[in-house]
């Protein structure tokens, strides 16, 4: 096995001398023995292999496995080629990745794992970005179902970045000249120059390099017809729908600030509107004051329609008599038509009559609402010092309920004082000596005294009770008076809109005082 990427020495002695000379055109020089190479492969359940398998460690120029026949010779380059990443499965002879695990996992084993670990000495020579690892571990790991997976240096990493690291070494598996099997010399010695001039490109490397600026420049072909995609979508699409944008955003502004000065406009008609109301609602009062001074002629008018009423009814009188002297039909006509225009002035005046009358009745009653409103108002305020009054007996009672409490308490506590022997209280005698009274006796005055106290407390109470039934009382009628007082304010202001609505009335009548 050859893991230097060199020819291997020819089998057959006859061709050598070309042998020789197609290695030494196509072969890279020699490099010296610090370069990076395989120094242990570790397999498990990879192919023929169902158990854990250590291989090494390799030499740094030239290996050779050798074993009988079905011994698994060739899984051991099937293994490193699958850890290298070969695309073309036909070269480890399998048709799929499954088939790679022991016994397609039908044994119990479902994973096959190949380690390859490389000695990373040189660090002139080291993959870029592992000069500080003395060893590069790569691991690849296969499961039933499809699942792969890279492990570099025990850490998950993609397929994309392990060939990115073996083609920093110039080391390409999927090359087709990577793996020069037996009967392929000759075929290799026979090459055209074109394909010899491709096969060494490979040996050097470069041809990875072409192919990934073939690929960058797909990419650049790729992503420049993107770009050209989008300007055509900025200046077809995009950039028109912006310029409408634009548009109906400065139709928009121009709406809202028009607006705001509607708004404004309304806020100045409406202001406007109030103060003619205001001026209107001046007038209306003007107005009042006017009907109201015409009320007072329209009852002066009245008066003086009184007093031709009773020239009327004089001249009638006077008509009357000579009337009884004169007995021409002229006169007859006369009385006929003196007594149309005498029922039309009865009806006349007993209208009137009955909207003075009405009138008259409504003022009398306004200023007996308004006289008893007041007699109220003077009876809560005399209510109200009375009670006043009652208040400050009742706390002079209450003082005197306290102290004669507080008395009681005393005889009390003297009472139960004596019961232990004499008073030491005496009435003075003639001869000045003084006899001491008997505790029976002081007990006895003790008692009858704290019986009076009783009545007396009694009394008190009585006339506390008294006292606060009187002050209810007179709540109850302060109320009642409060009711009345709101109860007349109402019939007031009724009375006022009555004569309002008379004053309306008689306007809408439209009564002529001259007239009648």
């Amino acid at each position: 096995l050859a893991l230097r990427r060199r020819l291997p020495p020819p089998p057959r002695p006859a061709p050598a001398a070309q042998v020789r000379r197609a290695w030494q055109r196509l072969a890279p020089p020699p490099r010296s023995r610090s370069d990076m190479f395989i120094e242990e492969l570790i397999v498990d359940g990879f192919k023929s292999y169902s158990t854990r398998v250590q291989v090494g460690p390799f030499d740094r120029q030239f290996n050779a496995i050798t074993g009988l026949n079905g011994s698994g010779k060739s899984n051991i380059l099937d293994s490193i080629c699958f850890v290298l990443g070969i695309s073309n499965l036909s070269q480890v002879r399998v048709g799929n990745l499954s088939e790679l695990v022991y016994k397609q996992g039908q044994a119990g084993v479902t994973k096959a794992s190949v380690t390859v670990v490389f000695n990373n000495l040189d660090k002139q020579r080291s993959p870029v970005g592992y000069e500080e690892h003395d060893k590069i571990t790569i691991t690849r790991q296969i499961i039933i179902g499809g699942r792969n997976r890279y492990l570099l240096n025990s850490h998950n990493v993609q397929q994309n970045q392990i060939q990115n690291l073996f083609h920093s070494v110039s080391l390409n598996v999927n090359n087709p000249h990577f793996l020069i099997m037996q009967g392929r010399i000759t075929k290799v010695i026979n090459m055209k120059a074109q394909e010899t001039l491709g096969m060494i490109e490979e040996a050097a490397g470069t041809r990875m390099y072409e192919n990934k600026k073939g690929g960058a420049l797909r990419t650049l072909e790729k992503k420049q017809n993107k770009v050209d995609e989008i300007n055509r979508l900025l200046s077809e699409e995009i950039t028109p729908t912006l310029e409408k944008l634009q548009r109906e955003r400065a139709n928009y502004m121009l709406w809202v600030s028009n607006n705001n000065e509607m708004e404004r406009l309304e806020r100045f008609c409406i202001a406007f509107e109030y103060i003619q109301v205001q001026n209107r609602l001046e007038n209306k009062n003007q107005q009042l004051d006017d009907m109201e001074n015409t009320l007072k002629s329209l009852v002066d008018a009245v008066k003086a329609l009184e007093r031709r009423e009773k020239e009327a009814s004089k001249e009638l009188k006077e008509r009357s008599v000579t009337r009884d002297s004169q007995r021409s039909q002229e006169l007859k006509t006369l009385e006929d038509s003196h007594s149309k225009l005498a029922k039309e002035v009865a009806s006349c005046e007993s209208k009137l009559k009955n909207k003075e009358s009405d009138l008259q009745a409504h003022m009398e009653s306004q200023k007996q609402n308004s006289a008893a409103m007041a007699d109220l108002l003077k009876q809560a305020e005399q209510k109200e010092k009375v009670a006043k009054k009652e208040q400050e007996k009742f706390d002079v009672l209450a003082a005197d309920e306290a102290t004669t409490r507080r008395e009681i308490e005393k005889a009390q506590w003297s009472m139960q004082a004596l019961t232990a022997g004499m008073s030491a209280n005496a009435a003075p005698q003639a001869d000045g000596e003084g006899e001491g009274k008997s505790m029976r006796e002081e007990l006895l005055e003790a008692q009858t005294k704290l019986a009076e106290m009783d009545a007396e407390l009694k009394k008190k109470s009585f006339a506390i009770q008294s006292f606060q039934e009187r002050i209810a009382k007179t709540e109850h009628v302060l109320s009642s008076s409060k009711q009345d007082g709101k109860r007349l304010a109402k019939e007031k202001t009724l009375a006022e809109n009555l004569i309002a609505e008379r004053r309306a009335a008689l306007s809408h009548m439209q009564f002529d005082s001259e007239r009648y």
